[in-house]
């Protein structure tokens, strides 16, 4: 305490008195003092407005960035509970669900902690893990039993960005894996699909991780990533082939089979490999384009550069030839089918089907270039052509009626001349062996059928009757009769010749002898055969009966194998 707060000493006992009569009171004398400005009852609420200051900064320093995220939906979300995760790992939570001003898709709020801005990028890929089971992939399994959260890919781009739009699916591969991504063109996708494995030599090192329809709407685009660090098998040469399933075909080696492994049997898969050359080829940059090949055999299938293109019209069926369906000259694969049409000629009335063909001359064997030779025979074809060159469909494998295109020469051939097709080239056909020999029968069915069998069979008939009516006369039954006299008359006659002549006419009577008796023999042979119920009469009726089954039968055969020619091979199918 200060003196100035101090209060006054009271008098000495032994001070005088005042007196009253003097006015003078005998009260203590009030002093005033002055208190000072600042005092310790304000530092209390001064420390807790410094600390409660402090504490804002702090917040507001350690707050991580509010970004928005865009869904088709919300399914089990809730604000202030969902997390935002990146491997399992909690950097946010949901603050706030909304649906958008037009109704297509729900907003998202959320905070993240403090020290997360390095993942937002323009790139970044948020998605809403569920509980995934497809054939090819399993995920979100944990979320059973705790809930959907949001989980989030950091990207590589540029930083900064706030508002994003959330992905329909987990991604199959994020942004930041390690590895390389590329693109493949198809004509169809077939059993590929979102996880589908990319298999090197039997060894899984990557997978489908999207696919679109060009914007065309002839070919797809099928993104695939390869993991580090099996991206640097990938060079500008390598071959991509779709792996899926059973792969089967019967040729004229047998029966093929070929498959990647059980896995691409279920769920499909796409195989590359790289073929040999001699100088080392560069790698492929990321996003390259390869084509997608339907099979090994069509990936691993050399270039071939120069090739000869020619048409081949054929009349009768084509049924079984395939574009790729190869083309031989004695033997030899020298090219492949590329094109088959049909055309309706109008004032012939006529249809002919061109086959379109590519021939590689590296194939022919020949010593020289083919352009030497042509310069020194501009009518080389033709020559050939003369010569007998000629092209026929023939069967590749007769389990599947696969065909083939056979180039052969042929001396017997018809002639024909060369000519050309818009600009291309024609080789003149001929009929399959099986078609001329169903000619040369349909030919002599028709000289068969042109046969007046019936006209034949009438007068056959008719002259039985008349044979029959001559039989069952009273005439010839009284000629034989007479006959009969007569001959018992020269036989009685002959007998009394024999005993009074005979030794001088013997040998003159014993020719006659005999000649009577082979005449009534053969008269008694005749009265046989023109009896009505004689077997040879009765046999020669049946017979007749059966020409005409025959030719009835001959001609449905030529009506049934006009329609079906094949049926000289395959048989007659049931129910035809």
């Amino acid at each position: 305490m200060t003196e100035s707060e101090r209060p006054p000493e009271p008098p000495p006992d032994d001070a005088p008195d005042g007196d009253p009569a003097d006015g003078q009171s005998t009260l203590p004398t009030a002093r005033v003092t002055r208190r000072e400005r600042w005092s310790l009852v304000w530092l209390l609420p001064i420390l807790a407005l410094a600390v409660g200051g402090w504490l804002v900064v702090k917040t507001l320093a350690e707050r991580g960035p509010t970004i928005t995220i865009e869904f088709p939906n919300a399914g089990g979300l809730q604000a202030g509970k969902t997390k935002v995760k990146y491997k399992d790992v909690d950097i946010g939570t949901v603050t706030d669900i909304a649906v958008s001003d037009d109704l297509q898709y729900v907003t998202v709020t959320a905070e993240l902690r403090h020290g997360t801005d390095h993942m937002l990028a323009e790139d970044t890929e948020f998605w809403i893990a569920r509980p995934l089971i497809t054939a090819s992939q399993i995920s979100g399994l944990e979320t059973l039993l705790s809930g959907p959260y949001v989980a989030l890919a950091p990207g590589t781009g540029k930083l900064g960005r706030r508002d994003f739009k959330g992905l329909d699916k987990p991604p199959v591969v994020t942004i930041n894996a390690p590895g390389r991504r590329f693109r493949l063109r198809a004509s169809s996708l077939g059993s590929l699909n979102l996880g589908t494995p990319v298999y090197y030599r039997g060894i899984q090192v990557g997978q489908v991780v999207n696919y679109n329809i060009d914007k065309d709407g002839k070919r797809l685009t099928i993104d695939i990533f390869i993991q580090s660090p099996n991206d640097g098998l990938i060079f500008k040469t390598t071959r991509f082939w779709n792996a899926s399933g059973i792969d089967v075909k019967v040729g004229v080696d047998g029966v093929t089979v070929d498959t990647e492994s059980l896995m691409s049997v279920l769920i499909g898969g796409i195989a590359f490999e790289t073929p040999a050359e001699p100088e080392h080829p560069p790698r492929a940059p990321p996003k390259q384009f390869f084509n997608l090949f339907p099979n090994r055999a069509a990936a691993m299938k050399e270039p071939e550069f120069n090739r000869l293109t020619y048409v081949m019209v054929f009349q009768q069926s084509v049924r079984g030839l395939k574009v790729g369906a190869p083309v031989s000259l004695r033997g030899i694969k020298i090219g492949e089918v590329t094109d088959i049409n049909l055309e309706f000629e109008a004032q012939q009335i006529k249809i002919l089907i061109p086959v379109t063909v590519e021939i590689n001359p590296d194939r022919l064997g020949l010593r020289r270039p083919l352009e030497e030779i042509r310069s020194e025979n501009p009518e080389l074809l033709k020559d050939l052509i003369q010569r007998g060159l000629r092209a026929q469909l023939k069967p590749e494998n007769l389990l599947t009626g696969a065909l083939y295109i056979d180039l052969d020469f042929h001396q017997n051939a018809p002639p024909a001349t060369e000519y050309e097709r818009d600009g291309v080239p024609v080789i003149p056909t001929l009929p399959t062996p099986l078609e001329a020999a169903t000619n040369r029968i349909m030919d002599i069915l028709d000289k068969i059928d042109a046969l007046p069998i019936e006209e034949i069979g009438d007068d056959l008939r008719g002259t039985l009757a008349g044979t029959r009516a001559i039989a069952d006369s009273r005439e010839l039954r009284s000629a034989i009769a007479d006959l009969s006299a007569v001959l018992t008359e020269i036989r009685t006659l002959t007998q009394g010749l024999n005993a009074t002549v005979m030794p001088e006419m013997g040998p003159l009577l014993r020719d006659a002898q005999r000649t009577l008796n082979s005449a009534n023999g053969a008269l008694s042979s005749v009265q046989d055969l023109v009896a009505p119920d004689a077997p040879a009469s009765t046999e020669l009726v049946s017979a007749m009966q059966e020409v005409t089954g025959a030719a009835r039968a001959v001609r449905l055969l030529a009506e049934y194998l006009e329609r079906h020619p094949e049926a000289l091979i395959q048989g007659k199918g049931g129910g035809r």
